[in-house]
């Protein structure tokens, strides 16, 4: 039988606090929530998100985000929430610090990059790679067999009946209910193509099997649900982007705020809302903007002195509130008062919020990401990915690092290797893939 912590949180059986691997015990000071949480905090992974893209590319000026601080403000979100409706506090802070790790260099551009290079072993997605670092590219926990937890799992990567197994790794090897915690999209690619996004890699798939061991099964005709936890973790990362690249912008003076008072400035962000965030028509989306830019809580123009600094954190912190009491009022007006964990219920959030949380998302997207400086600079950046991924292969295993070597040299077949150059350029931060870029291609 797997490991279990000693400590049973409220709301979590035996089977949720399960490890894949057996571990020695732990002391019981700490809850097995609390466990993960700090394993996550000290991961080399969410070091790495430091030099990642958020935004604004990293370095370019001392203010913006990056997607280390925007996994911090998540976490801090989605703790709060989470515990207000009955969540173990830690286990969803540690699912929030750990939903972007997978992220590779330049963003959701890197992203598409990789996606096209990977395309003869499985594609690409950033939350695939999460919980790939999770369960298998983390040094944390390594089996020695391939028997994880005693109970005859089989080891991530390992293959049944191929002789003597070799020592593999679990990763941070987190509690079955933190894993699950991580999961937005819990289901493996679309063999159809339909490009929509997913959390299972087809050689993680024994995982990730083992995770969702007790999910409900699909409603017919639907999608496998998310637990309640990862529901919480999606809203707070939804309110914890939309709300702080709003206040990058406006803080760099791309977004001048009375412009948004303006309807032809507003009708071009619902016309963006639309068509990337929201299933709403303009007519709609246009009376929620104008309502929201009505609250009294939005500065009249940001000077960059101390006062519009104030009243910018002053801002965000209204806005963060606004669609966290929703999202918590309405989960509790359709469940009652009793704490909600795993598949109790869903979280309720108001369509009105949505839609302002779309049209935040909007702002950026329409006043940041479409400005033509950034059209070409995410060019390049897809360019260098693309060209590293090929540099990297035609070198490997000489070009990989250690860990990535020894899992390339066991590969059974090309898309496994593929795989390993994949996981090594998508670890790789902003500053080290165009270094790596120098080094390799130039």
């Amino acid at each position: 039988m797997a490991a279990i912590d000693e400590t049973p949180p409220r709301g979590y059986s035996a089977h949720d606090r399960r490890r894949w691997a057996a571990e020695p015990a732990k002391s019981r000071a700490r809850g097995p929530f609390e466990r993960d949480r700090a394993r996550v905090l000290h991961s080399f992974a969410l070091r790495r998100l430091a030099a990642k893209t958020q935004v604004v590319q990293p370095g370019a000026s001392d203010f913006p985000r990056t997607r280390l601080t925007h996994s911090l403000e998540c976490a801090q979100i989605g703790r709060e929430l989470g515990g207000s409706l009955g969540c173990d506090p830690d286990l969803v802070e540690a699912a929030c610090l750990a939903h972007d790790l997978g992220h590779p260099p330049f963003g959701h551009n890197g992203e598409k990059a990789l996606d096209a290079a990977a395309a003869e072993c499985g594609g690409f997605e950033g939350n695939a790679q999460s919980l790939r670092l999770l369960t298998r590219l983390e040094g944390k926990v390594v089996v020695e067999d391939d028997r994880p937890g005693g109970a005859g799992d089989a080891v991530p990567g390992q293959v049944p009946g191929s002789g003597p197994p070799e020592p593999s790794s679990a990763g941070l090897n987190l509690t079955r209910a933190t894993l699950d915690a991580t999961l937005k999209y819990p289901w493996p690619r679309d063999s159809a193509g339909s490009g929509r996004k997913f959390n299972c890699y087809p050689d993680d798939l024994a995982v990730f099997e083992w995770i969702r061991a007790d999910a409900p099964a699909p409603r017919v005709g639907g999608l496998p649900p998310t637990c309640f936890e990862a529901q919480v973790m999606d809203w707070a990362d939804d309110v914890a982007y939309s709300v702080h690249d709003l206040e990058d912008a406006l803080y760099a003076g791309m977004i001048q705020l009375p412009e948004l008072h303006s309807r032809a400035e507003r009708n071009g962000v619902c016309a963006v809302a639309a068509d990337l965030y929201a299933d709403a028509g303009a007519g709609e989306l246009e009376e929620v903007f104008a309502d929201l830019m009505a609250e009294p809580f939005w500065p009249a123009d940001f000077a960059g002195d101390l006062g519009s600094l104030a009243a910018l954190k002053n801002l965000t912190s209204e806005l963060i509130g606004r669609l966290c009491r929703a999202a918590e009022q309405a989960t509790r007006a359709a469940c009652g008062p009793e704490p909600i964990t795993r598949y109790a219920a869903d979280l309720v959030v108001p369509r009105r919020n949505l839609l302002e949380c779309a049209l935040l998302k909007a702002l950026t997207a329409h006043y940041v990401m479409g400005r033509s400086e950034a059209v070409a600079y995410q060019a390049r950046e897809r360019e260098i990915v693309a060209e590293l991924v090929d540099a990297v292969r035609r070198g490997a295993p000489a070009t990989l690092d250690g860990p990535f070597r020894t899992a390339y040299e066991r590969s059974p077949d090309d898309a496994a290797a593929l795989r390993v150059v994949i996981d090594q350029v998508a670890s790789l931060t902003d500053t080290s893939a165009r270094t790596w870029h120098d080094r390799l291609v130039s």
